[in-house]
């Protein structure tokens, strides 16, 4: 296999990392040098060779740490894993669509067989090796929503689309930025996104409703997210945070290049074939301030970033508690020259 994974955790010790090229991939979700809500939507096509959208589905060295994490969390709670009864066939039409993916883009790694309804898995990282009847659930170990995506990196939610709107009715979500799937499983679209400050008077989900109501079969698109996390954490749920949340007050001068980690979500979305469903795949990434500032141009805007953010999203994004001690940190690597546009190392 081409990628050599890493051995990590992502919970007490802490140990999870990135390589030299792991950091030089990283996806920086910041093409300027200041931040506002938009809806930011471009076609998710194949992108720059070795970056995180060359492929439809982006598998990297923290692949096998990560599904063990997600298989750690959900032996701690199975409700992280929802699927209400009429959302069946949009797991097979994930499950088809994530291992027809793999099975192109990673050929030494995932091999898909079909003949007929008898279909053939082989996930070579994770020791895999599955027959089934493609649409006959009996003949997998879990539903087909939570079979695949417990070998798929992010978060993922299925969205039923009726009466002009979207409505959040099965997902995977271990590695989410303190929202929870159990509290907003049969919300709206509207609904799910109503704790975001700001971006609702703008009138931004308004527009992207209506630009996810007509999205269309095999014309995928994508966005960025960002936010703050003290520790390279992946479960930052509202279920545990009595967990996580304290740490934010156990950040020093000292510690915040090492635990102060920008997160960033890739998040793409497709209109699936048969049950005309919407899914939204969340892919989570993780890099510290010491190893963010090693590409002079991301510390730079970074800092500068930061500095001028709206109260209310630094508030919203995490990290209000640490905001002056970030920036200082953050200082001593922008010199004020100029950065080029767009989120590319120069």
């Amino acid at each position: 296999m081409g990628i050599q994974f890493n051995d990590e955790t992502f919970h007490k010790d802490y140990t999870y990392r990135n390589s030299p090229a792991g950091i030089k991939r990283f996806p920086f979700p910041f093409p300027e040098d200041d931040y506002m809500y938009s809806v930011n939507i471009e076609p998710h096509v194949p992108g720059r060779e070795g970056s995180v959208f060359e492929h439809t589905f982006d598998v990297d060295e923290h692949y096998v740490s990560e599904m063990r994490d997600r298989a750690r969390v959900l032996a701690d709670d199975p409700l992280r894993c929802q699927s209400l009864p009429h959302m069946t066939l949009a797991g097979w039409d994930l499950l088809e669509l994530i291992m027809e993916s793999k099975a192109r883009d990673y050929p030494d790694m995932f091999q898909l067989t079909k003949n007929g309804d008898r279909w053939h898995w082989v996930n070579k990282p994770l020791g895999i090796d599955d027959t089934f009847t493609f649409l006959d659930e009996t003949t997998l170990p879990y539903g087909p929503m939570e079979y695949i995506t417990r070998q798929a990196q992010g978060d993922f939610t299925l969205q039923d689309q009726r009466d002009d709107n979207l409505w959040i009715e099965a997902g995977m979500v271990t590695s989410q930025a303190d929202w929870s799937l159990d509290f907003d499983i049969g919300m709206s679209f509207h609904e799910w996104h109503a704790p975001v400050p700001l971006a609702g008077g703008m009138g931004i989900f308004d527009r992207a409703l209506k630009f996810l109501l007509k999205l269309q079969y095999g014309a995928p698109v994508r966005r960025f997210n960002w936010t703050m996390t003290v520790d390279p954490l992946l479960d930052t749920s509202p279920e545990n945070y009595h967990k996580w949340g304290p740490s934010k007050a156990t950040l020093t001068p000292d510690t915040v290049g090492r635990r102060q980690h920008l997160r960033v979500e890739l998040q793409t979305l497709y209109r699936l074939p048969r049950s005309n469903a919407i899914v939204f795949p969340i892919r989570c990434y993780l890099i510290s301030f010491q190893d963010l500032v090693t590409v002079p141009k991301w510390g730079r805007r970074l800092h500068r970033v930061l500095q001028t953010l709206p109260e209310e999203l630094a508030e919203y994004k995490g990290f209000a508690r640490n905001r002056q001690m970030l920036t200082d940190w953050l200082a001593q690597y922008d010199d004020g020259s100029p950065t080029s546009p767009g989120w590319w190392a120069d």
